[in-house]
């Protein structure tokens, strides 16, 4: 090993870095982000709005006007926002603030890479539960590794990334009893199992929550992202926040998106519901696939066919899914994302050949 890299963490250099395959394909279902672009009512007043803006001067420090929209749009206060550059950036901001040597971060896997990540990266270590056999939380197991093992901070994605199961209400109360440091609900996918947990904000100032505008909102490419939480700490979680995080156009977008949210955007994501429902049955009445239910705009699918078989089989028919055969108990499943009905038959004719 060579001098210069002794001085990274030896934690980080056993880390394998977040990675996407490098694969292209027209139809493109490895993302979960929605297949359906913003509408032309969406684009069309955010240009207005940004017609006469001065490229050379900063955003704003922080965005204010969009913070009030969110505070409206999830029905909680205006100094319990943060805007970000994508949820990610306030996963990263959030854990910063919490996380060092020692500490201890649980989560449930199989779920989204990130969490492990960033807390080996700032040197915490990570507490893991696996999710039961029908892939669902185990909250029992939850409970009580929360209450023996010194957690500082719990975060679980609900629904969660990959198997698309959620956490109730009620279990998501006994968690924050018991839970002595911050509890995280990364809620990416909530639209698309029409549930927050955003009215318990107000019952538990332990509660965190994280929303994306990459999903149901359709902005991935503006990578916009928020959270939620009792005004004290977002005071705290904004100190580890970038100067000027967030650029004009996507604070615009992102303001235009949530006005205009059910009339334009709330419609799709019932086309996008129904489209999952109809592809969990169709997908699950060939033979050698068993698809998993999901609340999210996704779903895991076991197969008696080696998952990267199934991969390369649909590369070759330009359909791109993920596998997610290296993630724990996951090792005879891919993943799909939910695409358009055009996109879902497609999807479905090519499994039924294979």
């Amino acid at each position: 090993m060579s001098e210069s890299l002794e001085a990274i963490k030896s934690a980080v250099r056993n880390l394998k870095a977040y990675s996407l395959s490098p694969h292209r394909a027209s139809i493109k279902l490895n993302q979960n982000e929605n297949p359906w672009d913003v509408t032309p009512a969406i684009k069309a007043e955010t240009l207005r709005r940004l017609e006469n803006r001065k490229w050379s001067r900063y955003p704003d420090f922080i965005s204010t006007g969009l913070h009030a929209r969110l505070a409206e749009f999830a029905t909680w206060t205006d100094d319990g926002v943060i805007a970000g550059n994508g949820s990610n950036e306030l996963i990263q901001a959030l854990l910063m603030v919490t996380i060092s040597e020692r500490k201890r971060v649980l989560i449930a896997e199989p779920t989204f890479a990130l969490y492990r990540q960033v807390t080996t990266v700032l040197g915490g270590r990570v507490v893991s539960v696996p999710l039961s056999s029908e892939f669902k939380f185990d909250v029992e197991t939850l409970l009580k590794v929360t209450e023996i093992s010194n957690i500082d901070v719990v975060i679980l994605c609900s629904p969660n990334n990959p198997t698309g199961c959620v956490i109730t209400d009620e279990d998501l109360r006994r968690l924050l009893r018991v839970a002595p440091g911050l509890v995280v609900i990364d809620e990416a996918y909530h639209e698309f199992a029409e549930h927050s947990v955003v009215p318990l904000l107000k019952e538990f100032k332990n509660l965190v929550v994280l929303r994306t505008f990459s999903k149901a909102m359709g902005l991935a490419g503006l990578r916009v992202g928020y959270l939620l939480a009792a005004p004290e700490l977002v005071t705290e979680i904004r100190k580890a926040v970038l100067p000027y995080n967030l650029n004009a156009i996507s604070q615009t977008a992102a303001e235009v998106s949530v006005e205009l949210y059910e009339a334009e955007l709330l419609p799709i994501v019932k086309k996008l519901i129904s489209e999952r429902d109809r592809l969990f049955n169709e997908i699950g009445a060939i033979e050698a696939f068993v698809p998993v239910r999901s609340f999210a705009n996704f779903m895991i699918i076991k197969t008696k066919i080696l998952p990267k078989t199934i991969f390369n089989e649909l590369i070759q028919r330009d359909i791109l899914i993920r596998d997610v055969s290296s993630y724990p108990m996951l090792s005879e499943y891919f993943r799909v994302s939910v695409g358009t009905p055009e996109e879902n038959d497609r999807l479905i004719a090519a499994l039924r050949e294979l």
